[in-house]
Parts: C-alpha cells; sequence; structure tokens
C-alpha cells in the first residue's frame, strides 16, 4: 500500500489568497504547500488506486503528484473542500465506484451518498455506491470501513482502509471534534499510518466565538469550537489510536510559522509504504 498526502489542509489552504501572515509567507519560502484534503492510497498488487475525498484542487493536485488517476474514490462528508472536487472525473475517468455513508443526515435529510449522487447526477462514468458504517467494503483490492466521528452539524465519518493480503492498515480520522465514539475509535486503532485532524493549535481557541472543548486534565482544549480537533487533541488522540506512524492533516495557517511545516504536521506530496 503506497498513501500519498494530495491535500493536508483544511478549507482555506496554506498558503491563504490574499494572506500576508508569517505563516504563509514561510510556506512560499520553503516552497511548500497545503492544497484542500484529498489521500491517494494506491494497491501494488492489483494496479488499482483509491481516491480518499475528492478536493476543489483535485486537478492540481494530480498534476504536482505522479500518481494514476483513481479507479474508486470515498466521499466522508459532504464540506465543499471534500465532495466538490468530484466533478473533475468529467472526462478524466471511466466507471468510476464512489463509496459513501448511506446513514440518513437528520439536518439535510440526506445521506452523504444520496447527496454526492443528486449533485453529480450528470456524470455518467461515476456510480455513487452505499456504504454502511461499520460493515467493511471492497475496493481496488482493500477493505474500507467508515466510521462515524462527530463534525457538527453535519454527519462525517473516519476510515480504516487494510489491505487483506498483507495487513496494511491506514486510518483517517476525518473531520471530527476529539469526541469520536468509542466504537469508531476501536476499528481505527493500531494503524501503520495514522492521519489525525489538527486544524490550529489549542490557543487559537481564544479567538473562536465558543471557545474550546473537550479540555484535558491541564485545561487544554482538545476540540476547537464545537467541530475540530486541535493540534493537542490531534496528538491526543493519537497516542490513544496507537498508530505507528502519525500525521496531523487539514491544518490551517494559523500554527506557528517555525513549526508549521515540522512532523508531525503533515505537508502536500508526502508519502508511506504500508
Amino acid at each position: 500500500m503506497e498513501v500519498t498526502l494530495l491535500g493536508t489542509g483544511d478549507t482555506i489552504g496554506t498558503p491563504a489568497p490574499g494572506c500576508d501572515c508569517d505563516t504563509c509567507a514561510r510556506a512560499e519560502e520553503l516552497g511548500v504547500e497545503r492544497t484542500r484534503f484529498s489521500v491517494h492510497v494506491y494497491n501494488e498488487r492489483t494496479d488499482e488506486s483509491l481516491l480518499v475525498d475528492f478536493s476543489p484542487d483535485f486537478r492540481q493536485q494530480f498534476l504536482d503528484n505522479d500518481v494514476a488517476l483513481p479507479d474508486a474514490g470515498i466521499v466522508t462528508h459532504v464540506h465543499f473542500d471534500h465532495l466538490d472536487g468530484l466533478g473533475n472525473a468529467y472526462r478524466l475517468v471511466r466507471d468510476m465506484p464512489v463509496y459513501a455513508a448511506n446513514e440518513t443526515d437528520p439536518v439535510t435529510g440526506e445521506s452523504v451518498a444520496e447527496t454526492a449522487r443528486r449533485r453529480y447526477d450528470y456524470l455518467d462514468t461515476v456510480t455513487v455506491r452505499d456504504a454502511t458504517p461499520f460493515e467493511p467494503v471492497e475496493s481496488c483490492g482493500f477493505e474500507v470501513t467508515f466510521v462515524p466521528v462527530d463534525h457538527p452539524p453535519l454527519v462525517c465519518y473516519g476510515l480504516r482502509i487494510e489491505d487483506p493480503e498483507t495487513g496494511a492498515v491506514f486510518a483517517t480520522t476525518g473531520d471530527t471534534s476529539y469526541g469520536i465514539p468509542e466504537r469508531s475509535k476501536a476499528v481505527l486503532r493500531g494503524a501503520d499510518l495514522l492521519l489525525a485532524e489538527a486544524i490550529v493549535p489549542a490557543e487559537s481557541c481564544e479567538i473562536h466565538p465558543k471557545g474550546g472543548d473537550h479540555f484535558d486534565e491541564n485545561g487544554v482544549p482538545r476540540t476547537f469550537g464545537t467541530k475540530h480537533m486541535t493540534r493537542a487533541g490531534a496528538l491526543s488522540m493519537a497516542d490513544e489510536l496507537d498508530a505507528a506512524t502519525v500525521r496531523l492533516v487539514h491544518c490551517s495557517h494559523r500554527f506557528d510559522p517555525e513549526e508549521a511545516f515540522e512532523t508531525p504536521l503533515a505537508v502536500d506530496g508526502e508519502r508511506f509504504e504500508l
């Protein structure tokens, strides 16, 4: 299993358009970037590629990275920075299945699968397939399991992607607060590579209208507002999930420039062989 981080940024990315902050300047100085979230997972046994989330930066991500176009895809939730790149499938792919959860979201009245199917019904090369949380589906030679996480007000899912032949496991928390259900954490636990969402450092909760939540024993908030993990939360979650390798993703430009691009904070283009 080869995992390539195509996009590791939040909804505006880093450098952010029109921003003259020190962190965005540092990104330009280093020649690094965090585009909107997407991960390419290649199965060397089957010569097939699975794409996790369809970033609005799809086109540039595939131009910038030496990876194949996807044979199948996954949508974790319906926010535009994870779904709206699906339109790039037009004229680029053939007969591509896209898997999304089939639970009805009480806010939208649709499942993620139904929303993706409705929004992109004009793409005759794409077939959206229902996936039931906690029940693995097979795609590109992998077993893919969707697990509910906590990203209010909408439903959102983390993923466990396992190669049943080699035992290699890649997991991602998806967009979530620190309040991931215990059943979901059990599925995500013990991965060879974990991507944990970390949108800001904990001190940035001071600027959020709702502050922070899920405070640790020292009073450090592990959730930014109500629906994203802080770096402290992501690192705490990673410890609990006991992954061999951890990278923090969905990162904003609010990290200090001297540490914003240091491990374990991920940048676009990182590649892992599992």
